[in-house]
Order: structure tokens, then C-alpha cells, then sequence
């Protein structure tokens, strides 16, 4: 019969692994470094895995193929058992799905002791582009949405920014990415508390504040959010 079913652009798929994540059927599978359709009874043709594609090498194409079997979808994750969060680890390990515990309180040590600069990361990948917007650790977080530059130019990002918050880091000059439509996923699939965003005093900076203002109208959710600014000499110079 004649449906829509995934197309994968082999010369252009990085074998990131972040689509085997998104396919909740299974039908896409890592073969030799390459995202593969595996069975094309498997894919229903709704096209879950290519939001998540940051190469663009999935599309949906109308041809001939196997009739969609959710039967048989069914009865290959009962034999797999694979739970949905092990799958999410599954792919390229720059891409693999991590949640890092840190501690609330740290206990009284010297300057420049290591436990005096533990990391506040909380999660892996950390790459706008590279995280899904169904990852377990979405849920419920607030959000740090921060341009990579930050990091490097206020010293105690980790202490004042990133700590109990997810942190998303990107930079909407040099990212080939729709960051509103990626926020505007993450907000429609998982119960956002509140968004900071951290960027530079840069004018290409105001496409990462533009984008989660867009994803904030285009979910219709009303959360708390603001906005801090740093300049290039690495000081705060707006609340």
C-alpha cells in the first residue's frame, strides 16, 4: 500500500542516536554508525524522530511499504522489555542521556580545594540541539537556558546559575537549529517550573531571549521567567 514512512538521508546522518530515542516503536536502529529503518511495519509515519534530528537527515516521504503492524510493534517491545529510559541511553555516548545527583550543601573547605568548584551540570548532553524534549530529566526542572559564551565570561556560573537547574547552553549565531521550536517541544511535553535565561550583552544574543519568548507564546503556559545579561567584562550589568 501506498503511506508515509521515514526516509533517512544516510551521507548526511552523524549517527547521533537521538531519532532510536525519539521512535517509540523501535523501527530505527544504529547499524554501523547510521541511523537504518529496520522494518517498515515498525513505522508508523508520524514522524516523532525528526524534531529530534540535528542534521537533518530524516524526512517523511509517500511511497509504498509495508502496512504499519502495531501488533507486531507490540510484541517486539514485550520480548525486547527494554523501558523507555534505557532506550534514551542508547546512541552515540556524546549524546547519551545522564542525570548527574550534586549536593545541596557543601561543607566548609579552602579556595580552590576541588569541592570548592564542583560542577552543577545535572545533566548530559547539555547542547540545546542535542537534547530531546522528552528526556526524563525535563520534567519538573527549571530551566537555565544559557549562551555557551556565559560560561566563560561570569566566573561563578555554576554557583549562581546552573545549580538545581537543567542547564540548556547554546548560540543562536553559530547554531543551525530553531530554538523555538525546540523550547515550544520542551514546554508542550513536560511540566516546566520556571526559565532563566543567561546571555551575553551581544546583540545575536537576542535570539535566544526571542526564542523562549516565542516558545512561551506558542505553548499558550504561563511560567515564571527572566532574564540576566552579561557583559563582555564578565559582570552582571541587567536584572
Amino acid at each position: 500500500m501506498k503511506r508515509k514512512i521515514v526516509k533517512i538521508d544516510e551521507a548526511k546522518c552523524n549517527g547521533c542516536g537521538l531519532c532510536i530515542s525519539a521512535c517509540h516503536e523501535g523501527a530505527l536502529q544504529l547499524i554501523d554508525g547510521k541511523a537504518r529503518l529496520i522494518s517498515e511495519s515498525y513505522c508508523d509515519g508520524l514522524g516523532a524522530c525528526l524534531p529530534e534530528c540535528p542534521a537533518g537527515a530524516i524526512e517523511i516521504e509517500e511511497r509504498e511499504a509495508a502496512v504499519f503492524d502495531e501488533v507486531a510493534v507490540q510484541k517486539r517491545q514485550s520480548i525486547t522489555n527494554i523501558p523507555q529510559a534505557e532506550r534514551l541511553t542508547q546512541g552515540c555516548p556524546g549524546v547519551q542521556l545522564k542525570t548527574m545527583e550534586r549536593k545541596t550543601e557543601m561543607p566548609d573547605v579552602p579556595a580552590f580545594h576541588p569541592a570548592a568548584m564542583s560542577s552543577e551540570l545535572r545533566q548530559w548532553p547539555c547542547q540545546i540541539k542535542l537534547v530531546p524534549a522528552h528526556a526524563p530529566y525535563l520534567r519538573n526542572a527549571h530551566l537555565l537556558v544559557a549562551a555557551d559564551c556565559t560560561a566563560y565570561a561570569y566566573a561563578n556560573i555554576h554557583s549562581d546559575f546552573m545549580k538545581n537547574k537543567i542547564t540548556l547552553i547554546g548560540c543562536p549565531k553559530l547554531d543551525d537549529e530553531n530554538y523555538a521550536e525546540k523550547f515550544t517541544a520542551i514546554l508542550n511535553q513536560n511540566e516546566i517550573k520556571s526559565i532563566t535565561v543567561l546571555r551575553m550583552e551581544v546583540p545575536c544574543c537576542g535570539g535566544i531571549v526571542n526564542a523562549v519568548k516565542q516558545a512561551l507564546l506558542n505553548s499558550g503556559k504561563m511560567i515564571p521567567w527572566n532574564v540576566f545579561t552579561i557583559g563582555t567584562d564578565g559582570e552582571i550589568i541587567k536584572e
